[in-house]
């Protein structure tokens, strides 16, 4: 079977990246590609769709998803616990509600960073990430650092929050989950997360580096052709890979 893909912010990079997968899958194809002009009835049918958005517009596009019973993957960036909770308040209030999958990062590799230091997380007691971006990244902390940072506080359970002295100064990063982060927006650099575990007389760094935007292929594959058959409110790419991870209930 066939499954259409309404891409929504097709004129973007990562939206072209999309259309590009979608043709040339052999069970994939495009349905409608949508841009700022676009209305999103256009998507209106489909088995499903791909937000690739900005975080101003990803909002009303997943409520319009919910509406139409479509199936929607969000690869769009921005999106908080509690904005997270209110799609799910939505989902369970419309009858018929199809699948929502949050992906804050398509990348394999990256997930996997995630899940290795929700694991080492309730071995330190001090954690930080460092998390670096392109100049053009609207948002900060980056969808990643927010699900890594949450992992982390699942992990550690009734060992309580991380130890973040001075966490009142602005310098020490914005707390997530209890977890300082620290954004990076530079030139010449696509993206890379940096955990820093730090415990007595060491410390561990789990560190992921995106070189290219075909580390993010496989990962949006996986997704469009898992949400079809899902169900509720998924947030992560680790509930597609069978990895033991909260599947985003924080």
């Amino acid at each position: 079977m066939t499954i259409r893909v309404a891409v929504v912010g097709a004129t973007g990079k990562m939206g072209q990246l999309a259309l590009r997968l979608i043709e040339e899958a052999d069970d994939l194809e495009p349905f409608a590609a949508l841009d700022s002009r676009s209305s999103l009835d256009e998507l209106d049918g489909a088995d499903v769709a791909i937000d690739l958005t900005h975080p101003g517009a990803s909002g009303e596009i997943v409520a319009h998803a919910i509406a139409a019973r479509v199936p929607v993957v969000v690869g769009t960036s921005g999106w908080s616990v509690d904005r997270i909770a209110d799609i799910r308040r939505r989902h369970r209030e419309t009858d018929g509600a199809r699948a929502v999958l949050f992906v804050p990062n398509f990348s394999i590799g990256s997930v996997l960073g995630s899940a290795f230091a929700a694991m080492a997380a309730p071995f330190f007691e001090s954690i930080e990430i460092v998390e670096a971006h392109h100049a053009g990244k609207v948002d900060s902390p980056s969808g990643t650092a927010v699900r890594t940072a949450e992992l982390m506080a699942d992990a550690r359970g009734t060992d309580g929050p991380v130890a973040a002295p001075h966490a009142d100064q602005r310098a020490r990063g914005q707390l997530v989950a209890g977890v300082p982060v620290h954004s990076l927006r530079l030139s010449g650099l696509l993206a890379e997360q940096r955990v820093v575990l730090g415990g007595d007389g060491e410390t561990l760094s789990i560190v992921h580096t995106t070189i290219s935007p075909s580390s993010y292929e496989a990962g949006i594959l996986l997704a469009l052709r898992s949400a079809p058959g899902r169900e509720g409110v998924t947030v992560g790419l680790d509930a597609l890979l069978d990895l033991g991870l909260p599947a985003g209930e924080r």
